[in-house]
């Protein structure tokens, strides 16, 4: 008896030493293998792998101002932790992400909170208005759900609140979650890209000016080398040729630019021009084509009061069936419209204007869950057409934007008239399927002058002509107007991509350019984080209200009976054990 009580010591001191021996040795490896493990259904604590990859890649500190600190409603603090998990775990793969949590709002002095508004919104943080209960009753509070990113000598904006038409605020702020890490990391890819790949918006058939895609070139300036570019017939204007043999006249021919632009064309390409942009898709080139397949304009309506539209002969319908896409002759119109002012009428010396739904100006709401429109605001276009696709092999064909189930399309040559909003709408004409306006198409082209060339571009032939293109991709959009900003009235400067000075919206029109840019230049990398789904778990709010007593019980009287019962399991397991 005495020999196990001298052992006893020595017993429980060798199992502390094997014990801390394990624990030394678990540090060990856990300071130098990083593993965490997500249990959630989304695994939504679970980095995607582009991220990683841009955070390993991470060589100096990139310093996050949130400005997110303060009381705010529930939701608001739901943004703010899973901002903060976020960061969290970038920092846990790269102790290179460095952040802190601000509220612009502490300051007392109204003169100094104003000034740091003001600051904020000069950075690219736009405030938002929150009703706030008080002891006194309601208050008005003023935040700003954005962060400010640096890196180096560089800093970019943030917009964590994803403002969206016609959506539930707790799914404005769940979808506002799910793109977090989307925002994060492309800022970071942003900031820490060393070159700036370069695109082009190609002028010389009737294009949008400079003016007229003013602010998108501003947006698009902050991740691309924009250029602008006439094609003028020059077999080497959107590609660079090397020779590398003379004796076979083998040529090494690379795209100029990672993608170009084509906005709202208005006069016919040439054969030769249609030849360029057909070789620099072959040899990997990614077009947006942003055109309008019938002529119509707001303009001879506001002084004609009416106006006839037309085919826009672009002769470009030819090359598009190659690629797979058919052009219509047609205008869509929705009762899901844009309001348009109109003067009904004289109140003293000041006109009436009241606003009404103009059919021709579909408002379109994405419900692709592709990443490049996924959770995007409603999108504003003008006199749209429909899009259909053709049988092409090789080639992956999505739709992005589509109409709403109550539209209906008319053909051309067609009447257009303001009378139209007089008269009562039959709604039973607005019941045709859903029309697509844009489409993303991806894969292996076949030339449009496969087999067909022209003799006068034998001599273009001759120096790389490719029958089947490089895997690329392009995006076809069945309405010019969706990049062109409106001009402030009376002052005549250029407004903000999609805002819409008449309703005071903004739509989302600037966002989808810049993601279909984005994915046509990255590939569905970093933008494919966009397609990560949180499920929102809400309370049954009927059942909260008409069963409250009963929840009430339950969640009290539950961890009580939870307690009690493992006491008593507790007790009976140790009577019996001792028993015997």
């Amino acid at each position: 008896m005495k020999k196990e009580k001298t052992n006893t010591p020595y017993k429980y001191f060798g199992s502390f030493i094997i014990a801390l021996i394990i624990i030394v040795i678990a540090n060990v490896i856990s300071s130098r293998v990083y593993t965490r493990f997500d249990l959630t259904a989304e695994k939504r604590y679970t980095l995607s792998p582009a991220t990683k990859d841009l955070l390993k890649n991470l060589d100096d500190i990139v310093y996050f101002k949130v400005y997110l600190e303060g009381e705010f409603p529930a939701g608001f603090k739901r943004l703010k932790r899973a901002t903060k998990e976020l960061l969290d775990e970038f920092r846990a793969y790269n102790k290179n992400i460095q952040y802190e949590f601000i509220n612009p709002s502490e300051s007392e002095d109204v003169e100094e909170r104003n000034a740091t508004y003001q600051l904020l919104m000069e950075q690219g943080l736009n405030p938002t208005n929150l009703q706030v209960k008080t002891k006194t009753g309601m208050d008005q509070q003023v935040i700003f759900p954005g962060v400010i990113a640096t890196y180096r000598n560089r800093e970019l904006p943030i917009e964590l609140l994803n403002a969206q038409m016609n959506v539930p605020p707790e799914a404005v702020l769940n979808n506002s979650i799910q793109n977090l890490e989307f925002k994060f990391a492309n800022v970071i890819n942003k900031l820490s890209k060393k070159v700036k790949p370069k695109v082009a918006f190609i002028e010389g058939h009737g294009e949008l000016s400079l003016d007229e895609t003013y602010d998108i070139t501003l947006a698009l300036q902050e991740d691309y080398n924009v250029e602008r570019f006439r094609l003028d017939e020059n077999i080497n204007a959107l590609v660079n040729r090397n020779l590398i043999d003379s004796a076979t006249s083998a040529y090494q021919i690379q795209p100029k630019y990672e993608a170009i632009i084509i906005a709202k064309p208005d006069s016919a390409f040439s054969s030769k021009d249609k030849f360029i942009i057909d070789q620099y898709i072959m040899y990997g080139g990614k077009v947006m084509w942003l055109i309008d397949p019938v002529l119509t304009s707001m303009d001879s309506i506001q002084t004609a009061e009416s106006t006839v539209a037309i085919e826009n002969a672009m002769e470009l319908k030819d090359q598009l069936f190659t690629y797979g896409i058919k052009l219509s002759a047609n205008l869509v119109m929705d009762l899901n419209a844009l309001p348009i002012p109109i003067r009904t009428g004289q109140m003293g010396n000041q006109p009436q204007i009241d606003f009404f739904p103009w059919y021709y100006f579909p408002v379109v709401t994405p419900i692709s869950d592709h990443p490049i429109v996924r959770n995007l605001n409603a999108i504003k276009t003008q006199f749209v057409s429909s899009l259909d696709t053709a049988r092409v092999r090789n080639v992956k064909k999505t739709v992005l934007l589509q109409s709403s189930p109550y539209s209906r399309t008319i053909g051309v040559p067609a009447m257009i008239s303001l009378s139209l909003i007089r008269q009562t709408t039959d709604e039973r004409l607005y019941q045709e399927p859903p029309q697509p306006i844009a489409i993303l198409l991806e894969g292996v082209f076949e030339s449009h002058y496969k087999n067909r060339v022209p003799p006068s571009l034998m001599e273009a032939k001759e120096i790389g002509f490719k029958d089947f293109s490089n895997h690329t991709s392009m995006i076809v959009v069945s309405d010019g107007d969706i990049i062109k900003n409106q001009f402030h009235i009376p002052n005549g400067y250029p407004l903000p991509l999609g805002y819409d000075q008449f309703t005071r919206e903004t739509f989302g029109n600037k966002e989808f350019i810049l993601n279909a840019l984005n994915y046509l230049t990255d590939g569905p990398g970093l933008i494919s984080i966009r397609s990560r789904e949180l499920k929102l778990r809400l309370l049954d709010k009927t059942k909260i209200n008409n069963q409250r007593l009963v929840w009430q019980i339950i969640n009290v009287t539950t961890p009580i009976l939870i307690v009690l019962l493992t006491g008593v399991l507790l007790i009976w397991l140790r009577k019996r054990k001792y028993t015997r």
